[in-house]
């Protein structure tokens, strides 16, 4: 009790915005397993074609690159808290619209990836954005170490519950409604757009600020920006095809969004402790660390579902993509942030055309990723893409150990001059 009291109080001691922003994030955290799990067993379950749900991802990222374009000119007239609220309400809804669809073609696939996408990115630019501007480089370890512990034991919750409530609901009857699991599904997103006005009117608590540079539109950038959009686009390889790869693999050689939930859930529980501790404790120095063992533990978990293909090989490719995410983001973000520090010092520009820049190269490894996926189920077979298109990312993902080592140097040199 006494170290729990201990951390409690070392929150407290955080800056007003940085507070508002992880108990913001808190409550979305209760959010994303439903957008980044069970929306592709949704697709999934209703086409039952794992290339339809690759189709609405790419729809998706398109959305979001899209609305990071536009965030940058409405910036000029809204306060960012107000267009991360629009996106975090706007997710919720455009997931409830999605589940009331009743034929999930091409076109409506389209419309609502793009249209839940458009929502994604005022959430992810103006999150970044928040975070770059009120937090520093010796309390980012801190800030994405909790945040990721909030992913992580949401992570464990939220699918363990979801998964139990659609079996459970599947075929009973409450107040002579018959639910079916798409009504079910439909419930469950119901409850999202709740959670999501609750995080809304939590982050109406801070006084945020928006950059005073309104120009945000740059082509040419300094080279050691360059090294982080290449970064930026081997990351955005794996996010490809790995959000929805979980719930494709489970529905397809386990069958169960019942166990979808227990495996995230076990896996979530082996992380959640180890990136609090890693954040508290971390050092900048450190962050090298931690990432390698993240891209080393992803490849051997694609190697597992690539060389067995069966549901023990998916359950071992699951435990190890839950426990790398969160490392991986630990250790990737800060780096992004201090580097995103050096260069809008160096050429004095708003830090938000980094930030989009950043959404361009996340975007063009997604695009590769999901590109990829789709040529192999097309000219080889499904079954050959969901067995190496992941390992193909995750080995090319390994170069981005030696990418971010130079990155890090770089910028010590630079943040040094300054």
């Amino acid at each position: 009790m006494n170290k729990l009291k201990t951390e409690y109080l070392f929150f407290r001691q955080q800056e007003h915005n940085m507070k508002v922003l992880l108990i913001t994030n808190l409550f979305y955290a209760l959010v994303l397993p439903v957008v980044e799990i069970f929306v592709g067993a949704y697709v999934m379950r209703n086409t039952s074609d794992p290339t339809m749900v690759a189709f609405y991802q790419l729809a998706m990222y398109l959305g979001i690159v899209t609305t990071s374009f536009v965030n940058g000119f409405l910036l000029r007239y809204y306060n960012v808290k107000t267009l991360y609220s629009a996106g975090i309400l706007v997710s919720g809804l455009s997931m409830f619209a999605m589940m009331t669809i009743k034929s999930l073609g091409m076109v409506e696939l389209g419309i609502a990836g793009f249209f839940m996408g458009a929502a994604s990115g005022f959430f992810w630019t103006n999150r970044y954005l928040l975070a770059l501007n009120n937090t520093n480089d010796d309390n980012r370890n801190y800030f994405f170490g909790l945040e990721s512990f909030f992913f992580s034991i949401t992570s464990i919750g939220v699918p363990l519950v979801i998964g139990a409530f659609l079996s459970l609901m599947n075929g009973k009857e409450f107040w002579g409604i018959v639910f079916d699991i798409n009504m079910s599904y439909q419930a469950v997103t119901l409850g999202v757009v709740f959670i999501t006005l609750i995080a809304c009117s939590v982050l109406w608590k801070g006084n945020f600020k928006n950059p005073q540079e309104t120009n945000f539109l740059y082509f040419h950038f300094t080279n050691l920006w360059k090294k982080m959009l290449g970064l930026a686009m081997l990351k955005g390889m794996v996010q490809g095809f790995l959000v929805k790869a979980p719930a494709i693999l489970v529905l397809k050689l386990v069958g169960d969004e019942g166990i979808l939930g227990v495996i995230q859930g076990i896996s979530g529980a082996l992380t959640a402790l180890l990136v609090y501790i890693l954040g508290r404790v971390a050092h900048p120095e450190d962050r090298i660390k931690i990432f390698v063992s993240g891209l080393v533990l992803f490849f051997i978990g694609t190697l597992c579902n690539g060389i067995l293909y069966s549901a023990l090989g998916v359950i071992l490719f699951v435990l190890c993509k839950v426990i790398f995410q969160p490392l991986f983001d630990l250790a990737y973000f800060p780096i992004m942030m201090r580097t995103i520090d050096a260069v809008a010092k160096i050429e004095q520009r708003n830090e938000y055309a980094y930030i989009l820049s950043h959404e361009f190269g996340l975007f063009m490894g997604r695009a590769f990723g999901l590109l990829l996926f789709l040529f192999l189920a097309y000219c080889i077979s499904q079954d050959f893409a969901l067995k190496y298109a992941l390992v193909i990312v995750a080995g090319l993902q390994l170069l981005a150990y030696p990418l971010a080592k130079n990155i890090t140097k770089e910028t010590d040199v630079v943040m040094k001059k300054i």
